[in-house]
């Protein structure tokens, strides 16, 4: 049973941080790309961060570059954003996905998300 957990949302302050956390289970998360993603209310599901299988890559949306850092720790199977100088326009459900293409099929799994709400 694939399980992507989400924690660590909340409420802050703009300028303030976050460090979200994304647990997973049921899959070799060594050999998935990792991303976070996230949805405003009226908006699309944007790409935040993705960090690569390896671990050795990271690519981020241009809104959060030099603010979000995204991390992977495969001995626990877990992901995180850092989320530093936090604006309002960040506030969002945040998603972890896992993701990795294999002999031609992708395989793909969704968090259940976490609220990011930024307001003072």
């Amino acid at each position: 049973q694939v399980q992507l957990v989400e924690s660590g949302g909340g409420l802050v302050q703009p300028g303030g941080s976050l460090r979200l956390s994304c647990a997973a289970s049921g899959f070799t998360f060594s050999t998935y790309a990792m991303s976070w993603y996230r949805q405003a209310p009226g908006n699309e599901r944007e790409l935040v961060a993705t960090a690569t299988s390896a671990g050795g890559s990271t690519n981020y949306a241009d809104s959060v570059k030099g603010r979000f850092t995204i991390s992977r720790d495969n001995a626990k199977n877990t992901v995180y954003l850092q989320m530093n100088s936090l604006k309002p326009e960040d506030a969002a459900v945040y998603y972890c996905n896992a993701e990795r293409l294999l002999f031609g099929t992708k395989y793909s799994y969704w968090g259940q998300g976490t609220q990011v709400t930024v307001s003072s």
